[in-house]
């Protein structure tokens, strides 16, 4: 039996009217009528009793009646199950990070977001310049951003952590046995930029503490810098993130006065964010807290 039909047939025993059943569901009289008497032709019995003062449930109908109603409760709930998860499936958060973000945190963000929401898909871009994911989230391209905090800007923050800085050296650069790396010995020397873009950490640190580093023009990646401190064609400064994994073979020390980036995500609205990009930043957060324990 066709829900549709079943439908016509308890809203004309409700309103006891077939004109005012044919109303409601937006069908014609006639064209309810024929519905109603197909339906008794199927079952094979009459469902209703039509008299002059209109129309309402035989006796067999009423005895139909909830089992009617249970069967179209149960259709209803079937169909907005199909379009919730159809909607979860189409649903996909995109976001955009710094390599050493991407690397290092993602893969463990991604893995329990997905086990705890798998119908939603994860889109990650990977910037090459400290502006490219502002830029994408402040033209709608991006859901959500993971970076370094800059000028303050159309989008609202959410701190994860404090990326200490590091003095990259060759292993026989004399430390005259110091366990930390004076900022102003930057001073002069010759200085290898990390990633293009990703200066404006630094020379924020450097500006602050008024280094005057002689900045070599380089426009490779971090671990192409770091093969070239190995190398002795200058020295550097990265970050703890940006470094892992890629410091057996330099010498690294933090600076003094402590220095770092602060990282966490962006988005242009909190309180305007979708349920699952909210669900995907708390994650974010628990996940960062427990990578830095």
């Amino acid at each position: 039996m066709e829900s549709k039909k079943l439908e016509a047939l308890l809203m004309s025993a409700d309103l006891g009217s077939f004109t005012k059943a044919a109303e409601v569901l937006g069908y014609t009289q006639s064209g309810l009528t024929h519905m109603m008497n197909s339906l008794e032709r199927e079952v094979g019995f009459p469902l209703l009793d039509r008299g002059r003062h209109g129309v309402r449930l035989t006796e067999a109908g009423e005895k139909l009646a909830p089992l009617m109603r249970e069967l179209l409760r149960a259709d209803t709930a079937l169909a907005d199950m199909v379009a919730q998860m159809s909607a979860s499936r189409s649903e996909t958060i995109h976001t955009a990070a710094y390599a050493s973000l991407a690397m290092h945190w993602l893969p463990a963000i991604i893995q329990a977001f997905r086990e705890e929401n798998p119908n939603v898909d994860v889109d990650i871009r990977m910037a090459d310049h400290v502006d490219a994911p502002y830029a994408l989230l402040s033209q709608g391209k991006m859901d959500v951003i993971f970076v370094s905090r800059q000028e303050p800007g159309a989008y609202e923050w959410v701190h994860l952590k404090d990326d200490p800085m590091y003095a990259v050296l060759p292993r026989d650069y004399p430390t005259q046995g110091r366990d930390v790396f004076p900022l102003h010995e930057f001073d002069g020397k010759d200085f290898l930029m990390p990633a293009q873009g990703f200066d404006k950490d630094i020379l924020r640190i450097f500006d602050r503490e008024g280094v005057r580093a002689n900045i070599q023009p380089t426009v490779v990646d971090d671990a192409t810098v770091v093969n070239m401190v190995e190398h002795g064609l200058g020295i550097s400064m990265m970050t703890e993130l940006t470094l892992k994994g890629r410091a057996e073979r330099v010498l690294t020390l933090p600076v003094e006065p402590a220095a770092s980036r602060e990282l966490g995500v962006a988005v242009r609205s909190l309180s305007e964010a979708p349920e699952m990009l909210r669900r995907f930043i708390d994650c974010t957060q628990r996940i960062v807290r427990e990578l830095s324990r």
